[in-house]
């Protein structure tokens, strides 16, 4: 009799379904974090590479240009261009004054050999520093500044501002000034064009740039004699080139960075002692500005207003307000420009306050971790590589010993296994399916009797098995049905139901050759072998998904089994193919249910309870991929995760003796190595070669990209020949990785984050077709 549920109550959700909520509800926020850490490990990159002008680098330099609507005041004109009042003007330094410049810095090497001279002879400079490397070298820049060093702006990226629109322009002037703010706590209003040169060089393409940045309170500066160390002439060429003609003043350039710069340093010690000896004194570019207007201002007669003294508003200072509000990092107006200078020689400086100063240091330390993070993933880079190529070779190798190994003409297991097998399938809402493994089982060579465990399915699966069996003929077989309760519970019934000592298992989505269990039981000759793995192979292959997954059995899943085969420590039967002795998995307790990864679980301890494992290549079973990708997704998270989990549970093998202590110090590592860091830290590559592809060097990130996928053809190649595949499936082979190990990549990364977290999931059901059967000409 049927009952009806009473009017206005709701069924209360099976166990299974209870499950599956609690699944999804702890999946998504994962998901969304190995979404995150991706993200964070691109946009890393992209700042590394930013900083080293790789992303966003743009090397034109603009020469020859017309400079007809450049003034011929301003061309002719002194080495500081102000805007003060909207009006240029050029400024030259005062005689017998030397403003002491150095470009392209800061670098770790020699700005602090520069900073250590200059301390030395007590000598002030002016550093116009590359935002860049401000940001990935803090330190050096608040030393600079706090020795009384002057700093001013040479872009963040060393560009040619010509050549840039607006947005870039400010975007190079903005990031830099953030990158002062959280190096050393100030701003400037002092700036240099990159390849920039005296004033005649000017031309109307650079005019309307430095004109705006005017507008906006900056000071350019240019030179008016050329030291020209960058060319490395030697040291008594780089003295004789920086001295000024006749005793006049000048803005004297030399380069702190930008290549090597030993020369550099071996002549400015004796640069500093000869100009001094010939009367010459040495100060910053505004100090050099206050100079030339009191000088100015005394010959014209004009007495400064009371209270200015000795830190008179010189240009710089007055157009301070505006270069801040450009980078966001001071909030004075021009009337109060000179109260934030930090002294006379360090007028054009502004201290940095409140949100433009915090999100300089944020600046700084994520430059700070995109140094530390690069660098150390380079690294890692490259082991993965090595452990990649180490993986291919140990395939290769062992795989043909093991192939030759096991078909040599006298290799025998032993005497030849006759007696029957229990064969269990556990089954769960597989309607679609049992039938056809029925009926692959009944044209089965070897004697056998079936016990299909039925889960507590909702679809007939009992029913099906019954009427399918009777149909065929088949009166080996038993159908019992249980409440549902998993897959370990459902083939631990079947263990013990069986009246065989010998047990196979497969899934109720699997079809067997005829041959499969007489090959699979020959093994169990040998009294030492406790268990065997099968040959799993996909049946639906016709699609792009079921071609992937194709590639992926014949070359990593069987490579891998004859590799851990012949170093006795294979981590995992498959579960659609795999036989035991029945007293030994009843030894270690039968199918655990504290992992998703039941096979794995129980291999391993088979492997600890002094068994051994062994692969059967012949012994084949054809199963049902997924079909799409959630499925996918589904159950090789499923896969990933529960290979943890059980890696975990067994992880007191590694300190143990004996057989178990032997897979602990040998397969363990194996299979974390191989399965799990690997394939985390893979992505590397392929990130990296993206990376550089699109920012570097195009063809040779694409040559090495071939190269790599050459290597693994080879090995899919060889894997596909020992199976005596056809090899025209490894034609989807590049657009596998392309997008399918993508996705295996975020699938172990989501399950390393679940781990982590100690999240527990439930063996999860995939939607299955029938579709699999007896591949034609087997018979």
């Amino acid at each position: 009799m049927t009952t009806t549920p009473s009017r206005g109550r709701r069924r209360a959700p099976s166990r299974i379904e209870r499950a599956a909520g609690k699944a999804a509800a702890l999946q998504k926020p994962r998901v969304i974090l190995a979404g995150l850490l991706l993200l964070a490990l691109t946009s890393v990159m992209l700042l590394d590479g930013y900083l080293r002008a790789e992303v966003g680098g743009d090397q034109r330099v603009r020469t020859g240009a017309s400079a007809s609507k450049v003034p011929d005041d301003i061309l002719d004109g002194g080495p500081i261009l102000t805007f003060r009042g909207g009006r240029a003007t050029t400024v030259s330094v005062p005689d017998k004054t030397i403003a002491l410049t150095f470009d392209d810095g800061p670098n770790p090497t020699w700005t602090p050999q520069v900073l250590e001279i200059l301390e030395k002879y007590d000598v002030p400079g002016t550093f116009f520093l590359v935002g860049s490397m401000v940001s990935r070298y803090p330190g050096i820049v608040k030393d600079m500044v706090d020795q009384g060093n002057e700093v001013g702006i040479h872009t963040f990226t060393h560009v040619d501002l010509s050549y840039q629109s607006d947005a870039r322009v400010d975007r190079e002037m903005e990031q830099t000034q953030l990158a002062l703010a959280g190096a050393a706590g100030i701003t400037t209003t002092l700036f240099r064009a990159p390849y920039s040169s005296k004033t005649d060089a000017i031309d109307n393409y650079s005019w309307p740039v430095y004109q705006r940045l005017g507008e906006d309170g900056y000071t350019s500066v240019f030179v008016d004699t050329d030291s020209d160390d960058w060319k490395r002439p030697g040291v008594a060429d780089i003295i004789e080139w920086a001295t000024p003609e006749d005793g006049k003043g000048a803005s004297v350039l030399f380069h702190d960075a930008g290549g090597e710069r030993s020369q550099t340093i071996a002549a400015l010690p004796t640069y500093i002692k000869k100009m001094k000896a010939a009367g010459y004194t040495f100060t910053t570019i505004s100090g050099a500005m206050q100079q030339e207007r009191a000088a100015a201002r005394e010959s014209s007669g004009q007495q400064q207003a009371a209270g200015a003294g000795a830190g008179a508003t010189d240009e710089a200072a007055a157009g301070a307000a505006g270069a801040a509000g450009a980078a966001g990092a001071a909030g004075a107006g021009a009337a109060g420009a000179a109260d934030g200078a930090v002294g006379g020689l360090q007028a054009a400086h502004r201290e940095a306050t409140g949100v433009p100063l915090y999100e300089g240091k944020a600046l700084v330390a994520a430059v700070a971790v995109a140094e530390w993070t690069v660098p150390t993933l380079s690294v890692g880079l490259a082991v993965v590589g090595v452990a990649v190529m180490g993986r291919f070779g140990m395939m290769l190798i062992l795989a043909r010993r093991h192939h030759r190994k096991r078909n040599r003409r006298r290799f025998s297991w032993g005497p030849t296994v006759t007696r029957p097998v229990s064969v269990i399938v556990p089954a769960y809402n597989e309607k679609e399916c049992i039938a056809n493994t029925l009926e692959s089982l009944a044209r089965s060579t070897h004697p056998i009797e079936i016990v299909v465990v039925d889960d507590g399915s909702t679809d007939g699966t009992s029913e099906i098995s019954r009427e399918a069996a009777e149909a065929l003929g088949m009166t080996n077989v038993r159908v019992i049905r249980q409440e549902n309760a998993g897959k370990p519970a459902a083939l631990n019934n079947g263990v013990r139901k069986a009246s065989c000592d010998i047990v196979v298992m497969m899934d109720g989505d699997t079809v067997f050759e005829p041959d499969t269990v007489r090959h699979l039981v020959q093994p169990f000759a040998d009294p030492k072998v406790g268990a065997v793995a099968g040959n799993a192979k996909v049946g639906n292959r016709n699609t792009v998904i079921g071609a992937w997954q194709h590639i992926e059995y014949v070359m990593g899943f069987n490579l891998d089994r004859r590799m851990y085969d012949l170093l006795r420590c294979m981590p995992t039967i498959p579960g659609a193919i795999g036989a035991f002795r029945r007293d030994a998995v009843l030894e270690v307790g039968g199918m655990s249910e504290d992992t998703l990864a039941e096979d794995t679980d129980i291999t391993i301890a088979m492997h600890r309870a002094g068994w051994n494992v062994v692969y059967q290549e012949h012994a084949r079973a054809w199963t049902e991929a997924p079909g799409s990708l959630k499925q996918l997704w589904s159950q090789r998270y499923r896969w990933s995760y529960g290979t943890m989990q059980a890696l975990w549970k067994h992880r007191k093998s590694l300190t143990d003796k004996g057989p178990s202590g032997r897979f602990g110090r040998v397969g363990m590592p194996l299979v974390v190595l191989f399965q799990i860091v690997t394939p985390v830290f893979a992505p590397l590559i392929d990130v990296f070669t993206a990376y550089s592809m699109i920012f570097i060097d195009f063809r040779a990130a694409l040559l090495a990209w071939l190269a790599v996928l050459g290597v693994q053809l080879v090995c899919a190649a060889y894997a596909f020949r020992l199976d005596r595949e056809k090899y025209r499936y490894l034609l989807m082979m590049p657009l596998q990785q392309l997008a399918y190990r993508q996705m295996m990549y975020l699938v172990l990364i989501h399950s390393c984050i679940t781990a982590l977290t100690g999240g527990r999931l439930r063996w999860q059901k995939l939607k299955r077709t029938g579709e699999v059967g007896t591949p034609a000409g087997v018979s």
